[in-house]
């Protein structure tokens, strides 16, 4: 039997001492085959947004650990990003290309609505902006829709350019110049974010090497560059002589030993919960590896959708997401002064937001 509230607060807490989050939906619909469960970290900056990820986990413990760890990380990047909205997200237990059906994504709209707004849905891993149209049917709480019916479109489109603005600061950071002309850099995973990634390092004159599990992936982005070059996997481009590491596909890439073999001195790249563990972060900076924390760099999404709550306009949100480059420059400023890693930097100011500001809403409002 899965201990919830034991594993909220204890095995899957990045940080020692991380408070247990605030609300944990487990949704079911047998007919339809929904398996779903939707996380809440933290609501101080206002009703939680995070994405939906379709994935075929081995087991529901698998399933809880990945969805608390997300939802915490969402908590953190909202705050970050400047938007007044807390972390929350959400998984489906399954293979998308075989599960994904129309009663599904209806149903589990119908469980977002029952949380009242608590819970704003987007698109992760195995969801798009054609199901979020169809999750909008039973919800208004469902962001990242097509442009056909008023949604912001694939927010892959600004989580690539944040992490190519978060890059840029990382270089100026590192090199002093925010130039990425010459740059050798390894793009782990070319689906969603990776490829459009490749497309704006490679107009920026950088040198590219890819890898990613799927020959189609490599192959679309060879067939539009063919100057970028493939490699077998990540050990390969973990062991590549190149300046920079974009983890691009799922979390967990930075372990103790990639760290070890890394030969880049930055990492920056657009995945979820790159460090696998507590004390990576620590371990990249003794090895004078400049870490570009995740939930910052990859922001751009999140701040995509999030501006279509308001009615979307890309010009609003793509200048909100170019902002990523100030705050990436201020988080390594605050690491370098308080001498701590960049990841930590970004937690207390991340933190500090949802205090300083989660803290007026106890202010009573007569109604």
């Amino acid at each position: 039997m899965t201990d919830v509230f034991g594993l909220s607060q204890k095995d899957t807490s990045p940080v020692s001492g991380q408070a247990a989050h605030e609300q944990v939906v487990f949704c079911a619909d047998e007919r339809s085959g929904l398996r779903a469960i939707i996380a809440i970290h933290n609501t101080a900056l206002g009703p939680s947004l995070g994405g939906t990820r379709f994935y075929p986990y081995d087991n529901e413990q698998a399933a809880l650990a990945d969805v608390l760890n997300l939802a915490r990380a969402m908590a953190y990047k909202n705050a970050l990003a400047g938007l007044d909205l807390g972390g929350g997200k959400a998984v489906i237990i399954g293979d998308p290309a075989k599960d994904k059906s129309e009663a599904l994504l209806r149903a589990y709209g119908r469980f977002i609505e029952s949380l009242g707004g608590r819970y704003i849905t987007a698109c992760d891993v195995g969801t798009y902006s054609e199901d979020m149209d169809l999750i909008a049917r039973e919800t208004t709480y469902a962001t990242g829709r097509t442009p056909a019916n008023g949604g912001a479109g694939d927010s892959s489109i600004l989580t690539a350019f944040g992490v190519f603005q978060g890059m840029r600061a990382a270089a100026q950071h590192k090199y002093g110049t925010p130039s990425l002309k010459g740059r050798r850099v390894g793009v782990e995973g070319v689906g969603k974010v990776g490829h459009r990634l490749v497309d704006h390092l490679v107009e920026a004159g950088a040198e590219v090497v890819i890898c990613d599990v799927s020959e189609r992936a490599v192959e679309r982005v060879r067939a539009r560059h063919p100057q970028v070059d493939a490699l077998a996997g990540q050990q390969d481009i973990i062991a590549a002589d190149i300046d920079v590491y974009a983890p691009c596909a799922l979390g967990g890439s930075l372990d103790d030993d990639t760290v070890a073999k890394l030969r880049a001195g930055i990492v920056c790249g657009g995945a979820n919960n790159q460090l696998a563990h507590p004390g990576v972060e620590k371990q990249l900076a003794e090895r004078g590896v400049l870490y570009a924390p995740d939930y910052l760099v990859n922001s751009g999404g999140v701040i995509q959708v999030a501006d279509e709550i308001g009615g979307f306009d890309m010009e609003r949100a793509r200048a909100k997401a170019s902002q990523i480059f100030d705050t990436t420059l201020k988080i390594f400023a605050i690491a370098d002064e308080e001498g701590v890693p960049p990841a930590v930097a970004a937690d207390r100011l991340a933190e500090r937001r949802m205090s300083e500001v989660g803290r007026i809403r106890a202010i009573w409002l007569g109604h």
